[in-house]
């Protein structure tokens, strides 16, 4: 190929990948600009702090809001130790094997089964055979197993990227493993932790399908402390079943892309405050 050849080859698959990074951008905008046109009328403080009431004449997210806060915080506290733990144990203490392989073909193939069959499991197991039935709780431990899978993967890749050299120098030094771990190992790699965990929760909040069959589609606030002690064992449903609902069920459309607009300002929200972690730690671990 002549070099005159070459320099119109590299033009053009220079121009395809403008125009493919150019309809990501535009993808996106339109997404969002559509969404945002049709929703953001319906958003204001009393439909972020009301709960939906024929009574009082208030249409509100209040509850649903409460309730994916609980969802998050139930699952995240459950899978965080759980998928940082695999991911520790696969890449520092076992031995390449069948068990290894085996460990990580099933997260590899638990990562692709549809939402669908994980609340279908969730609601036959936690709700049915554990007596949970359609609560809050039930609808979490459904999430772990789906997180799960995505938290350690994430971890695991981040500790891949830690040099051997300061796992080498620390043990050197004298240092157990354990504590090689916790001093030099965990916060090198918790740029990628982070990235994992905010992804994780990213996942939480767009979920659907597994929580229909799972948490329910209650939406009332709780009342007082002995409430919020009580909320994890009742029906909640979260911002995205309360959207699938007012799509649906109801034909409230303008509530429905009123949700919509808060979640996209909840993924903008997660995906800016991953990157803004992300640099602090590159920063502290750089001085």
């Amino acid at each position: 190929m002549t070099i005159s050849k070459r320099k119109v080859v590299d033009a053009i698959i220079r121009s395809m990948i403008c125009l493919s990074a150019a309809f990501s951008v535009l993808l996106l905008a339109g997404i969002v600009i559509y969404v945002f046109s049709k929703g953001l009328k319906s958003v204001n403080w009393s439909f972020l702090t009301s709960v939906t009431s024929v009574l009082n004449g208030t249409v509100g997210i209040a509850g649903n809001i409460v309730n994916t806060l609980f969802i998050i915080v139930i699952t995240m506290i459950i899978a965080t130790p759980i998928g940082v733990g695999s991911a520790i144990y696969l890449n520092e203490y076992a031995k390449p094997g069948r068990l290894v392989t085996l460990i990580e073909y099933a997260t590899e193939t638990l990562s692709g089964i549809p939402s669908i069959i994980f609340g279908l499991f969730g609601m036959m197991f936690f709700g049915e055979k554990l007596g949970l039935g359609y609560s809050l709780l039930t609808g979490s431990l459904t999430l772990i197993m789906m997180v799960l899978p995505l938290m350690t993967r994430n971890t695991q890749e981040a500790l891949k990227t830690v040099p051997d050299a300061y796992r080498n120098g620390a043990i050197g030094l004298g240092s157990g493993k354990w504590h090689m771990i916790r001093t030099i190992l965990l916060p090198s790699a918790m740029p990628g932790i982070i990235t994992g965990t905010i992804f994780a929760i990213g996942r939480i909040v767009g979920e659907s399908a597994a929580l229909l069959f799972t948490a329910g589609s209650a939406k009332l606030l709780p009342k007082g402390f002995a409430g919020l002690l009580d909320k994890p064992f009742q029906s909640g449903g979260t911002l995205t079943i309360q959207m699938y609902l007012s799509a649906t069920s109801e034909g409230d459309f303008d509530t429905a892309f009123g949700i919509a607009v808060v979640l996209i300002v909840i993924v903008l929200g997660i995906n800016l405050g991953t990157k803004a972690l992300t640099k602090r730690f590159d920063m502290t671990r750089k001085e």
